[in-house]
C-alpha cells in the first residue's frame, strides 16, 4: 500500500479565494482541524508578505500543539539581482520557524524571460541558491515548480533541468503546479509519468480546477508515480478552486487503496469540511462528493428501495465512511413507504399500516395539496409527526407583531423595523429590532425577545432564505412558499423548515417559528 502525503494549501491558495479572509485566530482553528483530520503538511501562509503571516506564525509556535501535521511556510526564490542572504522573504521562511518550508520558482521559459525579466541561467541560480542556502539553514525544502506544465509543453528539456536543479540543490521534494489549471488527465499522466523517471525525489502534484479537473488530474498524477497531493480541503482558491482534497483523500482511500491518513480519521471528513467551511463563512456545496449534505441523498422511490434491501445498490462508498449520513427525501416520486421510514425516525414503532402512519401520510397530503413541500423541509415534517403522536408542546405565544417599513434605508443600510410580543409560562416579553427588509426585521426582534428565556437561540444562524411563487397565474394574491434553512453553530447541524400562504411575511414567519421550534425540541 503506497503512501500519500497530502499537502493542504487552505490557509494560503484557498485564502486567495474571492470573499474568504482569515484573521490569525481562524487560521489557528484550522490548522488544529486538519492536525485532527491527520493532515501531513499544512501550509500556512507567507511570513515575509504581510504582518497578519507574520503574527500567526509567532502564535502558532505557543498555541497549537500538532499531533500529526508538520506546519510549512511559503515562499519565493530570491529576487533577481538580491544575494540569498540578503532577501527578506527569504530571511523570513527561515524565521519562521517551521522544519519545512516550501518555495516557488518558475519552471517555464516564458515566465522566466517575460515576467520574470531574467535569463534562464539566472532563474535556475536563483533556485539552486535558495534552495542550498535555506537548507544549509536546517529546512526541508519543498520546491513548487510553478507553470510546470506549460513549461513543459513549451520546452521539456528546460522544464526538466528546473526540477534537477531543485533536487540537485536538496529540495526533499518538487512538485509539479498546473497553475492556469488548464490540463487534462491523460496529460498530465503522461507528463508526471516523464518526470518520475527523470527525478530520484518525491514528486507533487498542484492542480487548480479551472477546467473542472483539478481532483481528475490529481488522482491521474498519483496513478503516474506521485506521491505528494497539494489542494485546499474544500477546493477553496483563487478563480474556480483548487484541487478539493476532501475528495481526493476519499477517492485515494476508499477506491483505490492507498495510504493517506489513519483509517479512523477518515471519518473526520464531513465535520471537518462543515468546521472550515463555517470559518471560511461560505456555504459548503450540498452536491460535494462525500461532505456534502446531498451526497448520500436519495429521492426516487426505486433507488430508495434498492438502497433499503442494499446500500451498495446506489451509494459507491457507506456513508459512515466519511462522517456523513443518509437521508430519504419524501417527493411525488417516493412512495408511503417512504414517509413510514421517515416518521420512524422519531416513532420507531410506528408500522406501515398504523393509524398513525395513515393519519400522518395524510395530512403530508393536505398540506402539499395547499403548497407545502416536505423534501427540503425536515424540521417541518418532524414538527408535524410530533404534532400527531402528541409529544409536541408550543414552548412561546405569540400576542402580536408589527412591522414598519420606510422607503429608504437610514444610515445603517436598514429599510424595516418590527415590533414582537409573545409569551413564555405566563410572562411577556415586548421585543424590537431593526432590519434589512420585514423579514430580517422580524426574525431579529423574535430571537431577540426568545432569547430572555432561551439564550441557546443565540447560536442559531440562518443560512437561506428562499421564496417561491407557487400560482403565478393569481399575481399579486398568488400563495408563496418560504424555505428557510437554519444551522446550529455550537453543533454545526442544519434543518430546514417550510411557510405557506398569500402574505409572504406570514409565510416567513411560520417558517422562522418553526426553525426555533425544531432548536428547542432537540434540547
Amino acid at each position: 500500500m503506497r503512501k500519500i502525503d497530502i499537502f493542504d494549501s487552505t490557509l494560503r491558495d484557498g485564502a486567495q479565494a474571492a470573499g474568504i479572509s482569515f484573521s490569525v485566530n481562524d487560521k489557528i482553528k484550522i490548522c488544529k482541524y486538519l492536525d485532527n483530520m491527520g493532515i501531513k503538511y499544512i501550509e500556512a501562509g507567507n511570513p515575509g508578505s504581510n504582518p497578519k503571516d507574520q503574527e500567526f506564525f509567532e502564535r502558532v509556535k505557543n498555541e497549537v500543539k500538532f499531533y500529526n501535521s508538520s506546519l510549512v511556510a511559503f515562499g519565493s526564490t530570491r529576487r533577481k539581482n538580491v544575494k540569498v542572504e540578503e532577501d527578506n522573504n527569504v530571511l523570513s521562511l527561515i524565521n519562521a520557524g517551521t522544519e519545512y518550508v516550501c518555495i516557488f520558482g518558475k519552471a517555464w521559459d516564458f515566465h522566466a524571460t517575460k515576467i520574470l525579466g531574467v535569463s534562464l541561467e539566472e532563474n535556475l541560480l536563483m533556485i539552486e541558491e535558495t534552495i542550498s542556502y535555506l537548507k544549509n539553514n536546517g529546512k526541508k525544502v519543498i520546491f513548487d515548480a510553478e507553470h510546470f506544465f506549460d513549461g513543459y509543453k513549451h520546452n521539456r528539456e528546460y522544464s526538466l533541468e528546473v526540477l534537477k536543479t531543485a533536487e540537485k540543490a536538496g529540495a526533499v521534494s518538487v512538485c509539479l503546479c498546473d497553475t492556469n489549471g488548464g490540463c487534462f488527465p491523460d496529460e498530465v499522466y503522461n507528463i508526471v509519468k516523464d518526470v518520475c523517471a527523470n527525478v530520484s525525489i518525491e514528486v507533487g502534484i498542484h492542480t487548480h480546477n479551472d477546467t473542472g479537473m483539478a481532483v481528475a488530474n490529481s488522482m491521474m498524477a498519483v496513478e503516474a508515480g506521485a506521491s505528494n497531493v497539494q489542494g485546499t480541503f474544500i477546493g477553496v482558491g483563487e478563480r474556480t478552486g483548487n484541487a478539493n482534497l476532501s475528495t481526493i483523500i476519499a477517492n485515494l482511500m476508499l477506491h483505490r487503496g492507498y495510504d493517506v491518513v489513519k483509517p479512523e480519521y477518515l471519518k473526520n471528513l464531513t465535520s471537518t469540511a462543515l468546521k472550515i467551511s463555517e470559518i471560511s463563512n461560505i456555504r459548503l456545496d450540498n452536491h460535494m462528493p462525500y461532505v456534502g449534505a446531498n451526497a448520500f441523498t436519495h429521492k426516487a422511490g426505486m433507488h430508495i428501495d434498492g438502497v433499503k434491501k442494499a446500500s451498495t445498490s446506489f451509494e459507491h462508498v457507506p456513508p459512515e465512511s466519511v462522517g456523513n449520513e443518509r437521508k430519504f427525501l419524501m417527493s411525488e416520486v417516493a412512495g408511503r413507504s417512504t414517509l413510514v421510514e421517515k416518521i420512524k425516525k422519531y416513532a420507531p414503532n410506528v408500522e406501515k399500516d398504523s393509524p398513525i402512519a395513515t393519519e400522518i401520510i395524510k395530512r403530508v397530503k393536505e398540506l402539499e395539496f395547499e403548497g407545502y413541500q416536505f423534501e427540503g423541509a425536515d424540521g417541518t415534517f418532524e414538527l408535524l409527526v410530533r404534532r400527531a403522536l402528541g409529544t409536541y408542546k408550543p414552548f412561546f405565544t405569540l400576542e402580536n407583531f408589527k412591522i414598519i417599513e420606510d422607503n429608504a434605508s437610514d444610515d445603517d443600510g436598514f429599510n424595516a423595523s418590527a415590533m414582537v410580543k409573545l409569551s413564555v409560562n405566563g410572562k411577556t416579553e415586548i421585543s424590537a429590532a431593526e432590519g434589512n427588509g420585514p423579514v430580517n426585521a422580524l426574525d431579529k426582534a423574535l430571537r431577540k425577545a426568545l432569547c430572555v428565556f432561551y439564550p441557546s437561540l443565540d447560536d442559531l444562524i440562518l443560512d437561506d432564505y428562499k421564496v417561491r411563487v407557487l400560482e403565478t397565474g393569481m399575481a399579486t394574491a398568488s400563495k408563496v412558499r418560504v424555505l428557510i434553512e437554519t444551522r446550529d453553530k455550537s453543533t454545526n447541524k442544519k434543518w430546514s423548515t417550510v411557510g405557506v400562504s398569500t402574505d409572504v411575511i406570514e409565510a416567513s414567519w411560520i417558517a422562522l417559528v418553526d426553525s426555533i421550534e425544531i432548536k428547542l425540541s432537540n434540547e
